[in-house]
């Protein structure tokens, strides 16, 4: 395309949760956030920063099509270790500008802990559908640009 700008589509994409692709997805985002020291030294007029570690934090929302959530705290009930999860979000809009130049966007984050409420049940009688939505901190993630 020669006049248009194509910024990357949000609604093309994918989640696979350890390893099942997730169709019941409504959203999702991985986030970093730098843990950082701002200070100043002797004479300085301005605070220096710099960055000492990192949090990153992954959100999802679904449509509940699987008893997955449920699945994992049995998993944690019955043998007492912290459930880790592998999740990859999969950006991949053939028509936008970042496809041709780059390809695929693809951030995989491993060892996921759901740190947050986790929905068990749900009822409203002014209700739609179930929606999930999980919130994990993680200690490492592999971000990668691939075509698929």
């Amino acid at each position: 395309m020669e006049y248009n700008v194509r910024p990357i589509s949000i609604r093309d994409g994918k989640i696979i949760i350890d390893g099942v692709e997730a169709g019941d997805s409504v959203s999702a985002s991985g986030v970093f956030t730098p843990d950082t020291w701002s200070g100043k030294q002797l004479g300085d007029k301005s605070n220096s920063t710099r960055w000492l570690g990192y949090n990153i934090t992954v959100a999802l929302t679904r449509h509940r099509s699987n008893p997955w959530i449920k699945e994992v705290i049995k998993k944690y009930k019955d043998t007492g270790k912290t459930p880790e999860i592998t999740i990859q979000g999969i950006m991949c809009d053939g028509d936008s500008d970042f496809f041709d130049k780059y390809g695929n966007d693809v951030c995989t984050f491993v060892g996921c802990v759901p740190t947050g409420a986790m929905p068990l049940t749900s009822l409203d009688s002014n209700g739609d559908v179930v929606t999930d939505s999980l919130t994990t901190k993680l200690t490492w993630c592999f971000c990668e640009i691939s075509i698929l």
